[in-house]
């Protein structure tokens, strides 16, 4: 997913926001300002998008995952659940049909297949420029939706027009049916189908794409309360027909958007902020005390690192990578920063998906100044002997990146300045159209449990989440490979072997996998974080 805060784009610092959170533009003297009774607040950041096609960073999904129910969720293995979905039936792992569960729209008409049919090719046709639009690249016709940019003696021309509109392998056999056809055999298509850009849109939307992105009609739990109001707040109240699952147990939820941790820490204190979605790493030695039994943790997918612009000459070489690896001391961040809240990571995948080796990155990921000057010095250093790392400031991220740039002061001599942008919607677009110079920090959550969702998106020369221009042929063919193979045991493989390729270019550094780490006020109780660093909306109560 191109994005930031879910299988997504995180733009915090410890574990959510794939996005980051943001900071109180709400009022934090009125008690109830935003709370109608039976209803609760929790913070968010801007989100970039709220289309469930172009919403690939964790404020967006967050908020989307409250307006619509996925065609499947998780169970405690990780294993698709339906949800939407009736049925999802495959002979062969390429043609699949997908039945629907009676459900109905915000707006009372009842929901049927050719509105996802509707959404998926509105995400795929390339023009739109959805954030989502990779994730339809396995559905036959992609191509001719997506034609690539011909490349002539002045570089780069202008993108030929698209051949088509509509993804030939997509279509609704009746109200309730959806068959998928896709290029190539793929096991995991049952557990891709849940993640966000597979929600459906109503007729409605395309009549006035732009407009319904302020107010979305979806068909889940919960529904609009109003508009979005940017940079400030996005309501949402229960819908009474909903069919899909459990009911919730408030009347609605308020999701304020924060521009710095700490402000939204201070309203959860003073009983104007309900949930906190990621506690503030200042704060992270003394909130155990101040908040009891309201401190939370659970395990989360979160992989956070800092990625290389390999497109710079100046980062060109793997060694430089590595060396630059070699000289952070990623446990004495963990400790002195985030309070031992965070783990150091030894591969370039969470360890909660299967697949997963301890020390897959090997040497390259271990702290080791001796012999990360040597490496330096055999590449022949860095133009300058200057680096950046770039951030969003609304994420919590100036402390470690300082303490990280210190690292790097010490032990490979770089003069290492910290660069702030103030928003994650802005370094996302920043950085996406390379516009930012220098290095740059992201975080993933996984849209789906399995490798493959921390490899293709993230690094396959046309992955959709691959801001750094990394491109190895090798790498592509066994991330694909994996996806047709026909056992999850021998895509594991394929996709191990292609997890050592990174290994050897290094185009970003393994730096951290994170935990949930959330706490909530005493009005609010039976707050829990998925392992998409989502609050699951439904099950929260009032006290």
């Amino acid at each position: 997913m191109r994005g930031a805060r879910s299988a997504k784009w995180v733009a915090g610092a410890i574990i959510v926001a794939l996005s980051a959170t943001a900071c109180g533009s709400g009022d934090s003297g009125d008690d109830d300002k935003n709370n109608g009774a039976g209803s609760f607040s929790m913070d968010i950041a801007e989100p970039k998008r709220l289309i469930p096609q172009a919403a690939t960073e964790s404020a967006g999904s967050q908020v989307l995952s409250a307006l619509f129910t996925p065609l499947v969720e998780f169970d405690a293995e990780n294993q698709p659940v339906l949800a939407a979905a009736e049925s999802i039936e495959s002979e062969d792992n390429k043609v699949w049909t997908i039945k629907l569960k009676d459900a109905t729209w915000h707006d009372g008409k009842p929901v049927t297949a050719q509105n996802y049919v509707d959404a998926w090719n509105w995400g795929a046709y390339g023009p739109n420029a959805a954030d989502g639009n990779y994730f339809f690249g396995t559905i036959e016709g992609y191509e001719d939706l997506n034609p690539t940019d011909p490349d002539g003696e002045e570089g780069p021309k202008e993108a030929p027009k698209p051949k088509a509109d509509k993804l030939s392998g997509l279509k609704a056999v009746d109200d309730k049916t959806i068959e998928v056809t896709l290029n190539a055999p793929f096991s995991g298509f049952k557990s891709v189908v849940g993640y966000t850009v597979f929600y459906p849109m109503p007729e409605s939307a395309f009549e006035d794409i732009k407009a319904y992105e302020q107010a979305p009609i979806g068909q889940g739990p919960f529904q609009m309360d109003g508009k979005w109001e940017h940079d400030k707040l996005v309501k949402v109240k229960a819908f009474e027909d909903y069919k899909l699952g459990d009911k919730p147990k408030v009347e609605g939820v308020d999701f304020r958007v924060y521009q710095k941790q700490e402000t939204a820490y201070n309203d959860l204190l003073a009983g104007n902020l309900d949930v906190i979605n990621q506690i503030p790493t200042e704060v992270m030695g003394s909130a155990p005390k101040e908040l009891g039994d309201r401190f939370l943790t659970s395990e989360a997918s979160t992989f956070q690192f800092v990625a290389f612009p390999t497109y710079d000459k100046k980062y060109d070489d793997p060694k430089i990578r590595k060396a630059i690896s070699m000289a952070i001391d990623r446990d004495e961040i963990i400790d002195v920063v985030f309070q031992g809240s965070q783990a150091s990571a030894d591969a370039f995948v969470s360890p909660v998906v299967g697949g997963y080796r301890e020390d897959a990155c090997g040497e390259a990921c271990k702290f080791d100044p001796a012999a990360a000057k040597k490496l330096l010095k055999e590449a022949g250093g860095i133009k300058g002997n200057k680096i950046n790392i770039g951030h969003n400031a609304d994420g919590g991220h100036e402390q470690w990146i300082n303490a990280t740039c210190d690292q790097l002061k010490k032990n490979l001599d770089l003069n290492c300045v910290s660069q702030a942008v103030p928003k994650f919607a802005e370094l996302l677009t920043q950085v996406e159209k390379k516009q930012f110079s220098g290095m740059f920090r992201l975080g993933w959550i996984m849209d789906y449990p399995s490798m493959e969702n921390y490899l293709g998106p993230l690094y396959t020369t046309d992955g959709s989440s691959n801001y750094y221009g990394y491109s190895n042929k090798e790498f592509d063919k066994l991330v694909q490979e994996g996806r047709e193979a026909k056992t999850e045991e021998e895509a594991i493989k394929k996709w191990q072997a292609a997890e050592d390729i990174l290994v050897e270019d290094m185009p970003v550094i393994p730096l951290r996998f994170g935990k949930n780490v959330f706490g909530h006020s005493e009005k609010v109780k039976n707050v829990e974080m998925n392992l998409f660093n989502q609050v699951d909306l439904v099950k929260v109560e009032k006290s």
